[in-house]
């Protein structure tokens, strides 16, 4: 029996894609992983080591088909505009956590972005000084690779 994703469930998979889909996991990002379980309650109802030890499995088998299979559930999932900023607050703070930006991250967030039903504007309201993350990409309609290796992907 398939059971259908949560929203929780769909958060903490947000930020797991966020922190692997440069090819690896730095420890700020387990540090905030952590910071957020034990500080907010977008996790609940989730045993996030399983799930995050899962992800990690996964990644490493499939590499950026478990990305791009991430881009497809959120596609079909019925987001509301404060699950979406959610979304995007979690992309954000990940894909700052390690304070090195790689443009596969800012690309991957733009996928995600793309996947949400929120205006720009919404975005920009909750997060005045990221409209470099809103600006176009030749790369969003195409599926997530850039020649990343995830088949060593470890959890700090």
């Amino acid at each position: 029996m398939i059971l259908a994703m949560k929203i929780n469930d769909l958060y903490l998979k947000a930020a797991f894609c966020c922190m692997a889909c440069d090819g690896n996991i730095a420890q700020e990002e387990v540090e905030l992983l952590t910071s957020l379980m034990s500080g907010s309650d977008l996790f609940d109802g989730i045993d996030v080591q399983d799930s995050i030890d899962k992800y990690v499995s996964a990644i490493n088998t499939e590499g950026q088909g478990f990305l791009n299979n991430f881009i497809t559930e959120i596609s079909s999932f019925d987001i509301d505009a404060d699950q979406a900023l959610n979304i995007i607050s979690l992309a954000i703070k990940t894909i700052e956590a390690d304070n090195n930006i790689e443009y596969s991250e800012i690309s991957f967030f733009k996928k995600i972005r793309k996947c949400l039903n929120i205006s720009d504007e919404q975005i920009l309201e909750k997060f005045p000084d990221k409209e470099d993350y809103l600006l176009p990409d030749i790369e969003v309609e195409n599926p997530f690779d850039f020649h990343v290796s995830f088949n060593q992907i470890v959890l700090n």
